[in-house]
């Protein structure tokens, strides 16, 4: 809604919404006078490129995760194209530890798995390491057979596919490269 509205927060959650001074339940609260700014719920981001592990030069768990709080991100996730690629549970587990992260908010706990090739990869230990999705970015899946097989084994433990949707033998050299 676009309004002038006064907000109850209950608990770390909207319990009110109501016109300016017409909230009941408010007395004694906190307030925070927001005047001027845009009150929204966190922002989700499903493709960020944080590079690491392996390309800390380009992208850090750390600084990605903090601009994306700055900027009203709650949720990111992050791209399997980190050297070794994100596809195994121990990566999977060693990008979202703390001690890892150097730093890194409590927010980035969700990964994609990276497809290896036509062999798909265990999906369920994937998830089970925190996985949320799994995602083909930057290498795109162009046998329908094998998308059809990851589609189905990503349902089967409840994974979101999300799939780079490019056909490479149409765009080879135009003139993409990676940095």
């Amino acid at each position: 809604m676009d309004a002038l509205k006064d907000i109850l927060l209950k608990d770390g959650r909207v319990a009110e919404i109501a016109a300016p001074g017409k909230l009941k339940s408010a007395n004694g609260a906190e307030v925070l006078d927001a005047t001027g700014l845009t009150v929204a719920p966190g922002l989700v981001d499903i493709h960020v490129h944080l590079r690491e592990p392996g390309q800390g030069y380009k992208e850090t768990i750390a600084t990605g995760t903090a601009a994306a709080a700055a900027g009203g991100f709650t949720s990111v996730a992050a791209m399997p194209n980190t050297k070794p690629v994100n596809d195994s549970p121990e990566i999977t587990r060693w990008m979202q530890a703390p001690n890892a992260a150097r730093l890194c908010v409590s927010f980035h706990r969700r990964r994609y798995a990276r497809f290896k090739s036509d062999a798909l990869n265990d999906y369920a230990a994937l998830k089970s390491a925190g996985a949320v999705a799994v995602s083909d970015d930057g290498l795109p899946i162009l046998k329908d057979s094998v998308m059809r097989e990851t589609l189905a084994a990503a349902a089967r433990v409840g994974l979101s596919v999300i799939q780079h949707a490019e056909d490479t033998r149409m765009t080879h050299g135009a003139g993409w490269t990676e940095a």
